[in-house]
């Protein structure tokens, strides 16, 4: 068989939100790694976020470079907060996508499930190249959403808090009509998506869900190969990775250092939420009276002015030494891979939930929006590493905020993880644990690096064909 006389060229097409773009970045600079040429399509600003760290990997030697897609004068595509339904319209980026295609030929694209138009826009240039969808969730919010469709369920109970089974998954897992996700149209978009594609990338591990991937496998042709957060592995990568940090991180750091093994606990809502200022207040007021430690990240997304008030908590946390408050982007994976971090209190994203699985982290889940209640059931029931905070609704960020976990709710969450008792101990143990597994995952030999390896092996032999 003769030689490929060229690494495979794999285009990455993210899409312009910070939760979808970061790991296909990150997804790119793996298959780079693995030597394959990744191709990053992006705009003129969305590129700017990830131009450094892709500078870095250049100096490796690795063939990984950004295309930008032209647009008509003055106009550029904003950043997503997945606050409008639909989400952002990339559609103007389609014939500069096609006219690159047309030039490049590569072997394959792998796209975000929300450029729903890629399929009929790529289709329509009748070339042979492969369309590999990432739809930025994990399998088992894949399986549920999949069963929950096809069985409805949800149409059985008398009412939107009575629960119900979702059935034909591996493991019992109830739900409710609440925690639902209600955007139809986002959903018809992902189906779009992933008709008449080649395949899927996944970013997740085998031995995190194994059931539900062999289940996922069997109407979808999968490959499995996060957690892609891991292939960030210098400190410049770490902060840098999504933004800029708010703060720099040596002073984190150096703030974590003060503090005992396990003692903090971390809390972050990703980079859409927007809680009324009461509910703030709560969070605040129930952090206070759980007189544990924590980095709190507090990006500008609150409706409503509590300006005043969280100065006031900010100044009162810092003369205590119990609470360090981020205003702005935070370098995640540095902060949830310190020893001193015990628990993170999460919004349930699946890149913030891979994240503190990947480092060995124990959750407090307070899902709002998204596939983030499929993703606390797997946390809370599959894995057993998370304790619920209690909300029940499924928002949208443009829905009315209210108040839907007190400072009760708060403080009983964080004492349970983190309060020293055998319960959280155990969760620990099995977050470290899977943690392990994360990382073996991902070396060579390992389930994500076999599959990573095998997508190339596959697009290489295509080329061989059709040559």
């Amino acid at each position: 068989m003769e030689p490929i006389s060229s690494p495979v060229e794999m285009f990455f097409f993210p899409f312009v939100g910070g939760g979808h773009q970061i790991p296909m970045i990150d997804m790119a600079r793996m298959f780079a790694a693995h030597g394959a040429e990744s191709i990053i399509i992006s705009t003129p600003k969305h590129a700017l976020s990830f131009r450094e760290t892709i500078l870095r990997d250049q100096q490796l030697g690795r063939r990984i470079f950004i295309e930008i897609l032209l647009l008509p004068e003055n106009i550029d595509i904003a950043d997503t907060d997945m606050s409008a339904i639909p989400v952002t319209d990339t559609s103007m980026l389609q014939e500069p996508l096609k006219k690159l295609l047309l030039q490049r030929k590569p072997d394959c694209i792998v796209h975000d499930m929300f450029h729903h138009w890629a399929a009929d826009a790529i289709g329509n240039l009748e070339l042979d190249i492969p369309r590999i969808v990432f739809n930025g969730n994990g399998c088992f919010a894949n399986c549920a959403r999949e069963n929950i469709s096809k069985f409805k369920p949800h149409e059985k109970v008398d009412s939107k808090y009575e629960p119900f089974v979702v059935p034909g998954l591996p493991n019992r897992i109830e739900m409710t009509r609440s925690q639902l996700p209600v955007t139809r149209i986002v959903e018809d978009n992902m189906r779009k998506s992933k008709e008449n594609c080649y395949g899927v990338v996944v970013n997740s591990f085998y031995e995190l869900e194994p059931a539900y991937v062999e289940q996922f496998r069997k109407g979808n042709k999968a490959w499995i190969v996060g957690p892609v957060s891991l292939y960030n592995r210098n400190i410049a990568d770490k902060a840098e990775r999504g933004k800029k940090a708010a703060v720099d991180e040596q002073s984190i750091l150096g703030w974590l250092d003060s503090k005992p093994p396990n003692s903090v606990l971390y809390i972050s809502f990703g980079s859409s939420p927007r809680f009324a200022p009461q509910q703030v207040l709560e969070l605040a007021y129930g952090l206070q009276a759980s007189n544990q430690a924590f980095i709190w990240v507090i990006r500008d997304v609150f409706k409503g002015d509590g300006t005043w008030f969280l100065s006031e908590f900010e100044e009162k946390m810092k003369e205590s030494e119990q609470g360090l408050i981020i205003n702005g982007w935070a370098p995640q994976l540095l902060i949830l891979e310190h020893g001193s971090v015990g628990g993170f209190m999460t919004h349930c994203g699946w890149n913030s939930t891979l994240e503190g699985v990947s480092c060995g982290v124990p959750m407090i889940t307070w899902p709002i929006s998204a596939e983030q209640f499929y993703n606390e059931k797997l946390v809370t029931d599959v894995l057993k590493i998370g304790v619920r905070v209690g909300s029940l609704d499924w928002l949208w960020w443009n829905m009315e905020p209210r108040v839907s976990v007190g400072r009760d709710m708060v403080e009983a969450a964080v004492k349970r993880l983190m309060g020293g008792g055998e319960e959280g101990g155990e969760m620990r143990k099995k977050a470290r644990l899977i943690g392990e597994m994360a990382k073996k995952a991902v070396e060579g030999g390992g389930s994500s690096y076999v599959d990573a390896i095998a997508l190339i092996n596959e697009l290489e032999d295509r080329r061989r064909i059709n040559k």
